[in-house]
């Protein structure tokens, strides 16, 4: 059986299909030629759809910062209704989506795919306990016992102490949230800006905290693939990044090539230092 995965992806993605004995087949996000959003492909995703069993949908994107607006989520879950595609969500970032751009639950806005969905969130971003990996999955009554069975085998519980600790965390006012949202969107937007100046090509996310930049315009890169990019960044500048070929299944592709992710999930102070280290680039042949 196959998942449709949307590269560039989350890079768990393709390695949980297979643990479940399911092949990963990708469907490329492109950036408009505006170049100011990610786009899908839908006559891609439905010819992927029609040989699939199972769709990966994550909103906000790891590492693009796109959030799916209304009339795509409309379409995709169309597709799967037509197809008898269900859909797995990944729904961790739905507190860090910036500029009021609305995020939909798809069970309640499209009512008719809700037995054909397991929506799938956690602590982990918002409560900045990513280390704790405990979150929670909405699924259809007649899924219950399978999934119970291999939840069971997986991990079985999580501790006590972070049950009641999710608890807390699900009774958090809305200010909590709305803060949240801000603070992230100042340090993505100051890394953001740091990285244009230096000659990153860079398309502003609409949630998450992740930027995922085209690098080919910086003198210094524009010669190297990803990995050397990053290793350069990280030996020559002391910035960290992630090669953009770990988010695709075909690294070999010219979209692999093209970028590099950065994140703004840290402190204020250490996006100063960084922001600082990368101005050195704008000197570099």
């Amino acid at each position: 059986d196959k998942c449709v995965v949307m590269e560039p992806f989350h890079e768990l993605y393709p390695n949980q299909c297979k643990i479940f004995y399911m092949e990963p087949t990708y469907v490329t996000l492109r950036i408009s030629e505006d170049e100011n959003q990610w786009e899908l492909d839908f006559d891609e995703l439905e010819k992927a759809l029609s040989e699939a069993r199972i769709l990966m949908l994550n909103s906000p994107h790891n590492p693009t910062g796109k959030v799916f607006t209304k009339g795509e989520l409309e379409r995709i879950v169309k597709l799967c209704l037509k197809y008898d595609v269900y859909i797995i969500t990944d729904e961790i970032y739905e507190h860090m989506i910036f500029n009021d751009t609305p995020h939909y639950l798809l069970p309640k806005e499209f009512p008719e795919i809700k037995d054909r969905i397991l929506v799938c969130n956690s602590l982990g971003k918002s409560a900045s306990a990513t280390g704790w990996r405990l979150g929670w999955c909405l699924h259809p009554p007649h899924l219950r016992e399978t999934y119970r069975g291999i939840h069971d085998q997986l991990a079985v519980m999580s501790p006590h102490p972070m049950q009641y600790a999710t608890m807390t965390y699900l009774e958090l006012p809305d200010a909590y949230f709305s803060a949240l949202s801000d603070r992230y969107q100042q340090r993505v937007q100051k890394l953001a800006e740091t990285l244009s100046q230096v000659g990153f090509e860079v398309v502003m996310p609409q949630g998450a905290y992740y930027l995922f930049v085209g690098y080919r315009q910086v003198p210094a890169l524009k010669d190297m693939d990803s990995m050397e990019a990053a290793m350069y960044l990280l030996k020559e500048v002391g910035v960290a990044c992630v090669p953009g070929d770990n988010f695709y299944g075909n690294k070999d592709s010219e979209e692999a090539g093209k970028y590099l992710r950065f994140a703004a999930c840290r402190s204020d102070s250490d996006l100063e230092e960084a922001a600082s280290r990368l101005a050195a680039l704008k000197g570099s042949p």
